[in-house]
């Protein structure tokens, strides 16, 4: 006979909720409760730490630690919104260029500019590659309410150079007749493999084709087709290149006018990334060609994950990639929609592994779209995303098309204080990222100062990262608290506006070359935006040039208002 298990009281339904560490302050409660004493709990001191952890959203003048990454558009492209969206809380304006021509997006990049200068504010601009996105040809309006509808079971015939949809036009049993703006739908896609239609809400089964000419698919799941919506072929394998003929234009005009960072869709091995970065080492930005920032031509590469390929070769892809974006829209139509979340932790777990900094996006608060407030599952998701390590969350039609961007941005950082404030009350450890041997030194440096900020109960860690490296390092760590990251090159503090948890400062280096000023430019600028106050620990990390002083770079401890404290010492001496 099977012995009974211990009794589970009402104090352990409660406690049961919440961390081992939090239920430590909520106290054990009594061994033995009758079913009707539930008062004998400590309510009062579990609704006081509960009030504790829900009013610690607010951290004074310290901005969040993860990034606001916003997508211009109509909707927040002028002057004035674009600087209430910085003041609301972004740090990356994303350019997409799968809508609009080059000049609006030089008009969107120079508004973006001109009000980050005007603010005083690093703000990153990340250029999107459409990418080989293959889209529905031209659909005129042959059904009632627009476009063609076809119905579960209805046969589709899809054929080259087919420039404008057709109804009944082959004169046997097909419904319609489809054109594309990819051919290799006609040599890549064999019979019994799936064709998805806007993302996904319309599906097919190719069932016989002729190469290079047409190709047959029966309906499963019905619906409305309508011209240029998106074609995705999950289990196909394409021989169409990753950067198309429009990319490379994208990327020439990117890099000529000073766009930071670069996004590649539809990435499917490392080669691809490999290819672009390839290519931008050999590009020369006006900047760096007029010597005014020689940094500037180091544009990152964002690796978008949006296909069972690129999860297939994700550790290859992230080492070969800048960054991570988890691009939830076509990730979600070639997989199973229950699988996408999964993923999603999957990847932000590997990049911290490997060093990367990760980008969470789609549909994180699309009903904002049209509400001024979120679903409570979006609010989730945007907490969830924190929750899991990601550097940043992006907004994609919520600021470029949608009715209240600045409000959008106000809610995506209150979601992200919230669940921060949360995760500051949790046992956490370091993230000891597997870096080549070559960045071993930097990669121990930002390990040591972690143990020494949880040990000595330092308020923030100062680094001098003049392009940005050991800001990374320190970023992929896993610090709770602020990294001020000191630059004198305004692309790199650009680019590590992208790095969860850096707040990046534009400063020219100490007039006299030592430690010692440095220090004294720290300290006065903490206690002047109000990050900490007098008597709290600062660690001081000296990267090149000026760890360059010592030889190497060096970690110190600063205590606002010692005079003796910090990197004065190593002067002196």
């Amino acid at each position: 006979m099977a012995r009974p298990g211990p009794k589970i009281t009402p104090a352990d339904r409660v406690h049961g909720f919440f961390p081992r560490s939090l239920r430590r302050d909520l106290g054990d409660g009594p061994e033995t409760v009758d079913g009707s004493d539930v008062g004998s709990i400590d309510r009062h001191a579990m609704n006081e730490r509960l009030a504790t952890l829900l009013g610690t959203a607010d951290r004074g003048n310290l901005p969040p630690h993860a990034k606001i990454v916003a997508t211009l558009g109509p909707a927040s492209d002028s002057p004035e919104m674009v600087r209430r969206l910085i003041e609301a809380g972004v740090g990356v304006f994303r350019l997409n260029f799968s809508h609009g021509g080059l000049d609006d997006q030089l008009t969107r990049l120079r508004t973006v500019r001109e009000a980050a200068g005007a603010l005083r504010r690093p703000i990153c601009v990340m250029g999107d590659l459409q990418g080989p996105k293959m889209r529905v040809g031209q659909v005129p309006d042959l059904c009632p309410g627009g476009g063609i509808v076809v119905n579960a079971g209805d046969d589709v015939l899809f054929r080259v150079d087919h420039e404008e949809a057709e109804m009944n036009g082959s004169g046997d049993d097909v419904v319609a007749v489809l054109g594309t703006t990819f051919d290799s739908i006609f040599t890549d896609v064999e019979p019994g493999q799936r064709v998805l239609i806007n993302d996904g809400a319309i599906r097919m089964l190719a069932v016989e084709r002729r190469r290079g000419e047409w190709l047959r698919c029966r309906v499963t799941v019905g619906g409305r087709i309508t011209s240029s919506k998106g074609i995705n072929l999950p289990e196909s394998n394409l021989s169409v290149p990753a950067i198309t003929a429009r990319d490379w234009e994208c990327v020439e005009w990117a890099v000529r006018h000073g766009v930071d960072a670069l996004a590649l869709s539809f990435v499917r091995t490392p080669g691809e990334v490999l290819e672009l970065k390839e290519k931008l080492e050999g590009m020369v930005s006006v900047e760096r060609e007029h010597g005014s920032d020689p940094l500037a031509n180091r544009i990152p590469v964002i690796a978008k994950i949006e296909k069972p390929q690129a999860v297939e070769q994700l550790d290859a892809i992230v080492e070969a990639a800048d960054g991570i974006m988890v691009a939830r829209g076509d990730l979600g139509v070639e997989m199973e929609t229950q699988q996408v979340p999964i993923v999603q932790k999957y990847i932000i777990e590997r990049c911290r592994h490997l060093g990367k900094p990760t980008i969470v996006a789609t549909q994180m608060l699309e009903t904002m779209i049209e509400s001024p407030i979120p679903t409570r599952a979006e609010a989730s998701d945007v907490a969830n995303a924190i929750f899991d390590g990601a550097d940043a969350v992006m907004l994609s039609g919520e600021t470029a098309v949608g009715k209240h961007p600045a409000l959008v941005v106000e809610t995506m950082r209150r979601i992200t204080e919230a669940a921060e404030a949360w995760l500051d009350h949790l046992p956490h450890t370091p993230s000891e990222a597997d870096l080549p041997e070559f960045r071993f030194r930097s990669a121990a440096l930002a390990l040591g100062a972690w143990h020494v900020v949880e040990k000595a109960g330092v308020k923030i860690v100062a680094v001098w990262s003049e392009s940005g490296g050991m800001a990374r390092y320190l970023s992929q760590t896993g610090f709770r608290v602020p990294i001020l990251a000191f630059s004198s090159s305004g692309s790199a503090c650009r680019r590590m506006n992208m790095l969860g948890g850096v707040i990046p400062v534009l400063t020219d280096p100490p007039a006299d070359g030592t430690l010692s000023a440095w220090t004294d430019h720290v300290e006065s600028l903490i206690l002047e935006r109000r990050y900490a106050g007098e008597g709290d620990a600062v660690v001081l990390i000296a990267g090149k040039p000026l760890g360059s002083v010592l030889g190497q770079d060096a970690m110190a401890i600063l205590r606002l208002g010692d005079a003796g404290s910090g990197f004065r010492a190593y002067d002196e001496d």
